[in-house]
């Protein structure tokens, strides 16, 4: 019998689960660890932060499911690894501490045979200076709970206007030089355009977008060559197109070292400090690792063999100039090098360097997108993960013939830009490699420009909102939910 322990519950996570359980036979105990009682349905935060969902629309409590699933779950948060164990334990265990209940406060040794690390990234929020989400008139949609708080915000800024007449500013993009996940900034700051629309206020905000990005449309991915209606067209050209046609205003190559009350400081990429201020912000925080520990069976901190901030993973590593580094540097199976029984898919895994050209402002400040690993390439990888361990179990050694590269892996993304049935739309964008390939595209961009593409309107718009309902069916692990594809 083996014993799999999965830390994280979110798309990750709850994905490795899943395909755990349903391929592997009752004697292998399957256990979740996150401190999180709900599963939350990530993409749609959107549509809560603009007050078109609620939180209830989006997630469901995790241990009801996992009970009738027959996967174990502990609601607690990981406090270190112990991968040889220890003098009292001769199995490799993770430290756990409880969070809510009688038992708050104590400490637990969870052992395992298999350990897959989905905890995915820390909201370092601070990081900037005065970023905590509803406080300085700035919020987040990081979370669900942000999302409803950054819909009260607004709301309430739309009543202000509404009743005042009074003009206003409203602040979206990144809150942190090396922030990430620029796609969702984007999405909510054309949501929340059409919402002011649909107010009739949109005449009286002036809405300016704020990114650590060279160029628009750079999403941490050095931007792509895209085909738009048969068209070869960069992605910063399809997004500034979307930008004017919406009169946004956007500040580039900026990183926001400091919030105060509805006052954004930055540093742009010539050195200069300035400030933009503000009556409603959402701007996302940096990620980073969790900060665990990692001690050996006799309590000496290894912790440099499972994390460089996120964790070490089948990448190179090695540290050479941008121009070196090839999509052979990234991982494959997200397999531990020192630790072959241990596994980080989606975002816990470290990312071997930046996708996107690092800069520097004239004073040596790094503004530039870190690598985004969320939504496709975490359920994706989860899976790859899965399906090694269930190999490994069969054959009773470790097996890796399921291997996926952010170099070779594709993604999709729709990306809302107004609610509603007829007057919706969205912003359909398909990527393929994520990580861009010069030697193999070298004339688009390192991309296959035939798989990479754009698209505008309603019926983008229709397929985010089946994509809500259908991989909510899938968390859920209703009949034949494995047929939809990650």
């Amino acid at each position: 019998m083996s014993k799999i322990v999965i830390l994280g519950a979110g798309i990750a996570g709850h994905t490795a689960a899943a395909h755990l359980r349903r391929k592997l036979s009752r004697e292998h105990e399957v256990v979740v660890v996150s401190p999180n009682r709900n599963y939350q349905w990530v993409p749609s935060n959107i549509w809560v932060g603009i007050g078109r969902m609620k939180p209830k629309d989006i997630y469901f409590p995790l241990e009801p499911l996992y009970k009738k699933k027959g996967i174990g779950y502990i609601q607690a948060k990981v406090v270190s690894f112990h991968p040889e164990g220890d003098t009292s334990e001769e199995k490799p265990f993770v430290s756990v501490e409880y969070l809510y209940g009688g038992n708050a406060g104590t400490q637990e040794k969870v052992t395992y045979d298999y350990l897959i690390n989905a905890t995915g990234p820390k909201l370092a929020f601070e990081m900037t200076e005065g970023l905590n989400p509803g406080t300085n008139k700035a919020f987040s949609v990081c979370t669900y709970d942000h999302a409803e708080h950054a819909w009260q915000g607004l709301h309430d800024l739309i009543k202000k206007v509404r009743s005042t007449k009074e003009k206003v500013k409203i602040l979206i993009g990144t809150g942190h030089p090396k922030a990430t996940c620029q796609g969702a900034a984007f999405e909510y700051i054309l949501n929340v355009e059409q919402e002011l629309n649909r107010h009739n206020v949109r005449d009286k905000v002036e809405v300016t977008w704020i990114s650590n990005e060279y160029k628009l449309g750079d999403f941490g991915m050095d931007g792509m060559l895209m085909s738009v209606g048969g068209k070869p067209t960069p992605s910063d050209e399809l997004v500034e197109m979307v930008f004017a046609d919406r009169g946004i205003k956007w500040i580039l190559g900026a990183g926001v070292t400091k919030v105060e009350e509805g006052i954004a400081h930055y540093e742009n990429l010539e050195g200069e400090h300035k400030t933009e201020d503000f009556d409603f912000a959402m701007l996302i925080p940096a990620f980073s690792g969790h900060g665990f520990k990692a001690f050996d069976k006799n309590n000496n901190d290894i912790t440099d063999k499972l994390f460089r901030g996120f964790m070490i993973v089948d990448a190179d590593y090695s540290p050479k100039p941008y121009e070196e580094w090839t999509v052979q540097d990234w991982p494959e199976t997200y397999q531990n090098p020192s630790y072959p029984n241990i596994f980080a898919p989606g975002i816990a895994f470290a990312p071997p360097h930046p996708i996107s050209k690092p800069r520097k402002s004239k004073n040596g400040t790094d503004i530039s997108p870190s690598p985004p690993r969320t939504g496709m390439p975490s359920g994706i990888t989860a899976k790859l993960v899965a399906d090694n361990i269930i190999d490994s179990i069969k054959s009773g050694k470790i097996s890796l013939d399921h291997k996926g590269s952010m170099g070779n892996m594709g993604a999709a993304c729709i990306a809302s830009s107004g609610y509603g049935i007829l007057k919706g739309r969205g912003i359909s964008i398909t990527t393929y490699p994520i990580v861009p390939d010069y030697v193999k595209y070298p004339n688009s961009g390192g991309r296959n420009i035939h798989k990479t593409f754009g698209a505008l309107g309603l019926a983008g718009h229709w397929v985010k909102l089946l994509l809500h309902y259908a991989f909510l069916y899938k968390a859920k692990m209703k009949p034949f939910w494995w047929l939809i594809p990650e």
